[in-house]
């Protein structure tokens, strides 16, 4: 996927999913995202699914996960969660794992990524306010922080109405 000399990233493996939990329940301070990486890995016929890992020295140091959704009744993606142990975030790592993982849903024809997340920090990565580009959130959300990608300008032409998540969201 991508490197630099301390952070690499690649595709999550079986292997990995304990390390991936404490990464999720560390960085969050309890286990809610973990639980839900780890009901969308086991929900049937939920595919394809991006999920990365960043590497320093061997250890899985961060991951992040990307899930169909579907905006009205086009498909797209959902970037949910992310997250950095804490003694490693700010570092890059978080970036480095955004990146990597909207050219891996850009590489599977997936051009358009919906996140729920900080409005200071996606905005950095060509993410803007979702709900001026005429998509809706299925739950209570601030403007500034339901956002949507598109890969090139016109990936979001089709794409308008409701957001609908898989229902291990339904679980947050």
């Amino acid at each position: 996927m991508s490197s630099s000399p301390s952070i690499s990233v690649r595709e999550e493996l079986p292997a990995d999913y304990d390390a991936v939990r404490r990464v999720h329940t560390l960085a969050f301070g309890q286990p809610q995202e973990a639980r839900l990486v780890g009901s969308l890995r086991n929900t049937p016929d939920l595919s394809p699914i991006v999920s990365l890992v960043a590497i320093r020295e061997g250890e899985v140091v961060g991951h992040i996960l990307f899930t169909p959704i579907t905006i009205g009744r086009a498909p797209a993606m959902s970037l949910a969660p992310v997250a950095v142990l804490p003694e490693y975030q700010r570092q890059g790592y978080g970036c480095a794992l955004v990146r990597a993982g909207l050219a891996e849903c850009a590489r599977r024809d997936q051009p358009v990524v919906v996140v729920v997340g900080h409005p200071e920090y996606y905005p950095r990565f060509g993410f803007r306010p979702a709900r001026a580009a005429g998509l809706e959130a299925p739950f209570e959300v601030r403007d500034a922080a339901f956002m949507v990608w598109e890969e090139s300008p016109g990936a979001l032409d089709g794409f308008h109405g409701m957001v609908q998540y898989p229902a291990p969201f339904q679980d947050l």
